[in-house]
């Protein structure tokens, strides 16, 4: 779309950290509306698709005063709308021409934004959305996170009741508590009692049928459960905790059929794109964070400057301000914390696999009071220079020629991965 397209309706966007205002002017002339959304995705989410039906997904334009941020990467996900980001200055000196006074508030800077893309959208460039997949795939490993999300919540609420009166149950299904099997298991089990009138063949069973099959551990798990006691026999304890454990597996039951239908259908969307060969090369990156690295970059080559406003939009990096002789280093707090997140986690991950990301990942900890985050966060930054330049390149990710050029280039890692002794 350019700056010749036909719009629906042009719409001012006054976004802030609480609540956003906007300006909606509709292109046939109907009366102009104010609306004011509070600042969750949901709030959003349902106005755009008001939006939607009420212009029959015609295009809309949208004005606002930035082209990073958690809204942005929000409102580019749709299809119809169309983003057009104003220069903070440039919307100054706007208001300026207009107001002596100087003076503003959060209505009439949204009614600003909306006259200045209807009036002058020529002279700004509209943001490019991703593709159809890419969006498709933004919205699945979202929706999948919120979902994970979820089951742990519900898990840590299992882990708190099972310490009162169930603690076998934690001790045998262990690290499998967040997996179907600890779902079925309470279910089917939620007490001692239950668990201990079970016959040992029919436990085994169980085991068997949930790819848990080594005989030693399940003969362990059996001796468990014949000489384990009761932490209480207290019903007033027994029968409301008991009554909880079983709603809480019915309700990770289908949220565990649910999360493994999304991971099929995202691998089935990161398959067919036509840049996932370059985000499964990256160290640590494996199948639930290799599309989401995907979805973080985008498709558009030029969303992105370099590797610092990548690092910077997700609050990796430190922003430095600069206003004549003073000058202000902050980090942004405002950013896609989805995003932030997901780099986080890949370079938590990256230590694990990749040698020299483990030693950059010790190295900084030893120099920071042992700061686990501080450390990943800064693996983070390292890791997203190599991966911009395999995005905006098309390569993919060689870990021999990330070393040649550790080499080439004197880091002080390159002598330590050549003797790790």
């Amino acid at each position: 779309m350019n700056a010749l397209t036909e719009f629906a309706a042009t719409v001012g966007w006054d976004w802030a950290d609480q609540k956003h205002d906007l300006w909606l002017r509709p292109a046939d002339g109907s009366k102009a509306q104010h609306f004011r959304l509070e600042q969750s995705p949901e709030a959003l989410h349902e106005w755009v698709a008001k939006m939607r039906e009420r212009f029959g997904g015609h295009p809309l334009a949208i004005g606002i005063e930035t082209s990073r941020g958690p809204a942005i990467s929000a409102l580019l996900g749709y299809d119809f709308l169309v983003i057009f980001p104003l220069n903070p200055k440039a919307m100054k000196d706007y208001r300026g021409a207009f107001a002596v006074s100087g003076a503003t508030n959060d209505l009439s800077a949204a009614q600003l934004h909306e006259e200045f893309v209807r009036l002058h959208r020529d002279k700004v460039q509209a943001l490019k959305p991703d593709t159809e997949l890419t969006r498709r795939l933004g919205g699945l490993v979202e929706g999948r996170r919120r979902l994970v999300d979820e089951r742990t919540r519900l898990v840590n609420q299992l882990h708190s009741i099972l310490k009162t009166y169930y603690s076998l149950a934690q001790a045998l299904l262990g690290k499998a508590m967040n997996q179907p099997l600890a779902a079925e298991f309470l279910a089917r089990w939620p007490d001692l009692e239950s668990l201990q009138k079970a016959k040992p063949e029919v436990v085994r069973a169980f085991f068997f049928k949930h790819n848990s099959r080594r005989t030693k551990k399940i003969q362990e798990h059996l001796e468990a459960i014949r000489t384990a006691k009761a932490l209480t026999t207290d019903t007033a304890i027994i029968l409301p905790a008991r009554e909880m454990v079983l709603a809480l597996a019915s309700l990770l039951r289908p949220l565990h059929k649910a999360i493994a239908r999304l991971d099929r259908q995202i691998q089935e969307a990161f398959d067919q794109h036509p840049d996932a060969f370059i985000f499964r090369s990256f160290p640590g990156a494996g199948p639930a964070l290799a599309p989401r690295l995907l979805v973080a970059f985008g498709t558009e080559r030029e969303r992105f400057a370099d590797a610092g406003e990548v690092a910077q939009f997700y609050g990796l990096a430190p922003v430095v301000m600069q206003s004549g002789n003073t000058q202000t280093v902050h980090m942004r707090h405002r950013c896609p914390k989805f995003g932030r997140q997901t780099f986080h986690e890949n370079a938590a991950c990256a230590r694990k696999v990749e040698p020299w990301a483990a030693l950059y990942y010790e190295d900084h900890r030893g120099r920071n009071d042992d700061k686990h985050h501080e450390a990943c966060r800064a693996l983070a930054f390292k890791l997203i220079r190599i991966q911009f330049a395999c995005w905006k390149t098309r390569t993919p990710y060689d870990p021999q020629r990330y070393l040649q050029a550790l080499k080439k280039h004197g880091s002080p890692l390159h002598p330590k991965l050549e003797n790790p002794n």
